[in-house]
């Protein structure tokens, strides 16, 4: 149902459901004539209010600091768009197209006929940590691999796919092909925002709606407003809540500090103070030093690499707390990267670029200071009780 017009009727309401592709010229075309045809009370787009403020208030977002991105609890907004806008820019450099210039092209045509817009998607934060929630280890080992090799799509395979774009409605044989090998995350990007987008269409207050969204969603979004539509408010909060991880992810938690804290226990209770000491020196060297590392492997500012030999045991004994990110709070601090340093994504083609780029640098200071001070705690853990082994026996 690429670049198409869905027309349902349902509650008294005429819906006009346009079926996009977000780098399709076609798109925006088909979003501006069917808004002009219909003249509807409402205009609906598939965003919510972080995507529309980074599309439709772009100067305000790009001199936003990294940092102050974390901070503001942004931090999956910002890994979201790392991968994904690339690969769409990529897309729409070749179509000639921004990505989302459709949605764009509907909030202008909304604005200039003074009719209404509704943001009718759901927070991405909390679709990115309901997904989290949901995945197992290995699917979230596919996820980040995939992403990770759309980043370094050969030439070949990439003309290859702009043919497939101008073809057919290549989203949804991805979508569908997406959900075949990881079904938990299918189930909350693909089902579940097609029913929060029904819901909150259902929920306007108007007679005709033109509805803005990707071509992937219509045929679901259809299909959930011809049915029956319950209790919206319920609906919508329960697709809205964050569900608890299983208990044992909490423990797992605990599970490091504790085996630390074991092993220079039964130092002491073997070797008494000097030993105890001598452990703990030990570890505190191991575990900052190859955290501190890990930190300058990714090629991180001195204050960074001095913050991750610093805070890695501290971040150790804590459970809710990473040595990865301290240091990357101050590598975004110090080297100030903004998140316009997005549009040099566009240039990475090979791993090394990523050490180039000031924003992936900090995930790389992120991810390298905290297997830095993982293996640190192995080795020094390791090192202590075998130390211990022989005062025993």
């Amino acid at each position: 149902m690429l670049n198409e017009v869905t027309k349902v009727l349902v509650g008294g309401k005429e819906v006009f459901l346009i079926g996009t592709a977000h780098v399709s010229k076609e798109s925006v075309e088909l979003v501006r004539e069917t808004i002009e045809k219909e003249n509807p009370d409402v205009v609906a787009v598939e965003l919510c209010e972080q995507r529309h403020h980074a599309i439709a208030e772009k100067k305000r977002w790009d001199e936003t600091e990294i940092s102050k991105v974390i901070r503001e609890g942004k931090g999956y907004l910002f890994l979201a768009q790392l991968f994904l806008t690339n690969f769409q820019r990529k897309v729409g450099d070749e179509l000639g197209v921004k990505p989302g210039s459709e949605m764009v092209a509907a909030m202008e045509m909304a604005r200039e006929r003074n009719i209404r817009v509704a943001l009718v998607d759901r927070d991405i934060k909390v679709t990115l940590k309901r997904a989290e929630k949901r995945m197992s280890f290995f699917e979230k080992a596919k996820v980040v691999y995939g992403l990770m090799s759309g980043m370094f799509v050969t030439e070949d395979a990439t003309k290859e796919m702009m043919e497939k774009l101008k073809e057919t409605d290549v989203l949804t044989e991805m979508m569908e092909e997406f959900g075949r090998e990881v079904p938990s995350i299918k189930a909350v990007l693909i089902d579940e925002r097609n029913k929060y987008i029904a819901d909150k269409i259902l929920e306007l207050d108007a007679k005709k709606i033109v509805v803005v969204i990707g071509a992937g969603h219509v045929e679901g979004i259809r299909d959930l407003l011809s049915a029956e539509k319950g209790d919206l408010k319920k609906e919508l909060a329960a697709l809205e809540e964050i569900p608890e991880g299983g208990k044992w992810v909490k423990y797992v938690g605990y599970l490091v500090p504790l085996t630390i804290l074991s092993i220079l226990a039964l130092a002491f209770y073997v070797g008494g103070t000097a030993f105890l000491m001598d452990a703990l020196g030990k570890w505190v060297l191991l575990n900052g030093g190859f955290a501190a590392l890990g930190a300058a492997l990714a090629l991180a500012h001195p204050f960074s690499i001095i913050t991750a030999f610093v805070m890695a045991p501290i971040a150790t004994l804590h459970p809710l707390l990473a040595v990865g990110w301290f240091a990357g709070i101050v590598e975004a601090k110090v080297r100030k990267p903004r998140v316009k340093d997005f549009d040099d994504l566009m240039k990475i083609n090979s791993v090394w670029d990523m050490w180039r780029n000031r924003v992936t640098k900090i995930l790389l200071v992120m991810a390298f200071a905290n297997l830095g001070g993982m293996l640190g705690n192995a080795i020094a853990g390791f090192s202590i009780f075998a130390g211990i082994i022989p005062k025993i026996f």
